[in-house]
């Protein structure tokens, strides 16, 4: 008995951006260990990341299909060698812009980090706060995340003003949820409940 199709195309595309950004983060995993240059190709996407987010004319650039491949491989090259970002990983940024692919880029980024943690058998916890944390606060609760998995944990916190206080955290498949909105709707819920 075959199983249905997924019809739903953001489920869809969800599993199209994972699968093509961990095939594509393996390989370009594979190929920074076989020439040495784990640490400057982690550096390089960590860089990128970085434009990504501060620039909304580059998330444009990245994400939208009206762009062709040489538009974007033309754009990306000088914002690259401007960021100082060469070698292997500008080969597979623009690689990954001539083969339709630019739109996974954060995804491959992502799971480039998630397998480079692995190796190095390290666990990521991701951290929303609605406020920047400062380095003690970080510091703090990346020794209480260490404690509590017995793992070294990487810490990457998002801001999200809309949680108004307190935090979120996710280790791996785990959830803490301290956020003020979340409290504040449970206790909406509990006095819908009552009345």
């Amino acid at each position: 008995m075959n199983a249905p199709e997924s019809t739903d195309p953001v489920t869809d595309n969800v599993s199209l951006i994972s699968g093509v950004a961990l095939r594509y983060a393996s390989a370009l995993l594979e190929l920074a260990e076989e020439q040495n240059a784990v640490a400057e190709v982690e550096a390089a996407l960590d860089r990128f990341d970085a434009l990504i987010k501060e620039s909304s004319d580059l998330d444009r650039l990245i994400k939208s299909p009206v762009f062709s491949a040489d538009a974007q491989t033309k754009a990306l090259t000088p914002i690259l060698e401007k960021a100082g970002i060469s070698g292997l990983t500008a080969n597979f940024v623009k690689l990954v812009a001539k083969n339709r692919r630019l739109f996974a880029i954060p995804g491959m980024i992502s799971a480039f980090r998630s397998l480079l943690a692995a190796k190095r058998g390290e666990v990521t916890a991701e951290v929303t706060s609605a406020t920047e944390l400062s380095a003690d606060h970080t510091s703090a609760l990346r020794e209480a995340l260490n404690a509590s998995t017995g793992k070294d944990v990487n810490v990457v916190v998002k801001v999200d003003p809309s949680i108004i206080g307190g935090l979120i955290v996710k280790v791996g498949s785990r959830m803490i949820d301290t956020s003020l909105r979340t409290k504040l709707n449970s206790l909406k819920f509990a006095m819908k409940e009552v009345g």
